[in-house]
């Protein structure tokens, strides 16, 4: 071999860098994804007690009563930590009821 022998490899680790702030942000992205699917579940069962009781095809409460459900599973998970998925079962859950409202 033809490299220098005396080369570091390892990186180095200086006390600048506080693991702290990682924390935090991971905290503070449970927390965020944990409120965001509470407060999306809540509008979506609102939503769907109000076209549930109005003249809309079964179709649209059951479709806000989905994206609710859906929420409230992200939010779950955004509590149990995963951040991402819940991020994206929130998109998902949105989606279904929005698509809900469509047809109404």
């Amino acid at each position: 071999m033809s490299g220098r022998t005396d080369s570091d490899t390892e990186p180095v680790i200086t006390e600048a860098e506080e693991p702290t702030d990682d924390v935090s942000d991971a905290r503070r992205a449970r927390w965020t994804a944990a409120g965001s699917g509470a407060l999306l579940t809540l509008a979506g069962l609102a939503a769907a007690l109000l076209r549930l009781t109005g003249s809309a095809p079964a179709l649209v409460p059951a479709a806000y009563a989905l994206g609710a459900a859906v929420c409230a599973f992200a939010a779950f998970l955004g509590f149990r930590g995963r951040t991402r998925r819940a991020l994206w079962l929130l998109i998902v859950g949105t989606m279904v009821m929005a698509l809900g409202d469509q047809f109404d």
